[in-house]
């Protein structure tokens, strides 16, 4: 099949910081009474096909600019971080903090609305259950996370949803309690269960890793080979460029950069936009330090959350609540999903201001181990 073409690819970014000229105050601290974050149509950009090896390619298509805005330098980041907050003169965080309320403070609020209701918790990995580190294989989750995560899984359906493949997903977390989805949703795994999700055509029954009988659902399993090949050229076009790091999660591949010189940035960029300009089939999403290739199919972190309801037999009820905690531009498709029709609750994990389509916010992955305590220790004293 010849796969050139001459049309563009979409780019995705992360949203952008928000500045305190963008910050207003919040007129009420009730989550589904605020508007939707709007998301600017500037974040889906062209990628003009061009002959490949020009760096004024990604320079003057906005690649480069859409890599600066989704990852701030390191000095900057981490200055962020310890500024925020700061004290009362911060006013730009606290004006944030209303629009997007720590949801350890709300847990009352939150657990109010969840009382009499099926909880479902949905959680990222990285940047969630465990910080961002430079090198992607030494996120290693905590013994007091994995703890409390087993522990809600004791009383909620719970299920990670991450961008790394299921298999490594799994293999980090290592609880079988649990469903997991690796590639953004596109690789699900967990119990086998009556429902109508179960009789999709790219559902099958398949053993996990203890042999245990699971459900296995793949919407893009036809790009598997298609991501194998890309995965290998990047690998062998990136070879030379220091600190790059190339990841095969499936159903997506990953180009970190975490590690790279800014100045190699459109160096990686261009390397990418090369490669990609071949497959007309797979899109480029910008993530934290990272490029994505993935299919352009019709499938996210959002369907995931659908497809997971469902087949846990919790769609189309007033008496679900589902809850999703994520760092990521990719985690806003489930916020999106929960915002609309007030189905459940968003939790965006972030130190800094930014625009969002969550209910709460998080600090970081300490404040996440601190909710998901709460929640449990909710759970059992109103069991009792």
């Amino acid at each position: 099949m010849d796969m050139k073409t001459n049309h563009a690819s979409p780019v995705l970014t992360d949203p952008a910081p928000m500045n305190k000229s963008r910050l207003g105050m919040h007129s009420s601290l009730l989550p589904y009474s605020q508007p939707g974050a709007a998301f600017s149509s500037s974040l889906y950009l062209a990628i003009p096909r061009k002959k490949p090896g020009k760096l004024d390619d990604v320079l003057s298509n906005g690649w480069l600019d859409a890599m600066k805005s989704s990852s701030p330098p390191r000095k900057k980041f981490l200055k962020e971080i310890n500024d925020v907050p700061s004290g009362d003169t911060d006013v730009p965080y606290y004006s944030w903090l209303v629009k997007y309320p720590s949801a350890l403070k709300s847990f009352e609020q939150i657990t109010a609305v969840a009382k009499n209701k099926k909880i479902a918790v949905f959680l990222d990995y990285d940047g969630t259950l465990t910080p961002i580190v430079d090198d992607p294989d030494r996120a290693i989750m905590s013994n007091a996370m994995r703890s409390a995560v087993r522990n809600v899984a004791k009383y909620f359906p719970t299920a990670i949803i991450s961008g790394r493949s299921c298999d490594k997903v799994y293999e980090l977390v290592g609880l079988t309690e649990l469903y997991y989805a690796g590639s953004h949703g596109m690789d699900i795994m967990g119990p086998v269960r009556n429902s109508a999700s179960g009789d999709h055509p790219n559902c099958i029954k398949s053993t996990d890793q203890q042999g245990k009988e699971v459900n296995l659902f793949q919407p893009a399993s036809e790009f598997t080979s298609m991501i194998d090949e890309v995965f290998r050229t990047l690998v062998e076009s990136s070879k030379d460029i220091k600190g790059a790091k190339v990841e095969n999660h499936k159903f997506c591949a990953s180009v970190h950069y975490r590690n790279v010189d800014e100045k190699s940035w459109p160096t990686i960029a261009q390397c990418v936009h090369d490669v990609l300009k071949d497959y007309p089939r797979l899109r480029l999403t910008h993530g934290r330090k990272v490029l994505e290739v993935r299919p352009e199919i019709d499938w996210n972190k959002g369907k995931a959350v659908e497809f997971l309801l469902e087949s846990l037999g919790l769609s189309n009820s007033d008496n679900v609540l589902p809850i999703f905690i994520g760092d990521d531009r990719t985690d806003e498709d489930a916020f999106k999903v929960l915002r609309q029709g007030n189905l459940g609750y968003g939790i965006l994990v972030s130190p800094v201001p930014k625009e969002s389509n969550a209910s709460y916010s998080l600090r970081d992955p300490s404040e996440v181990l601190e909710f998901l305590k709460s929640l449990g220790r909710w759970k059992k004293l109103s069991s009792l």
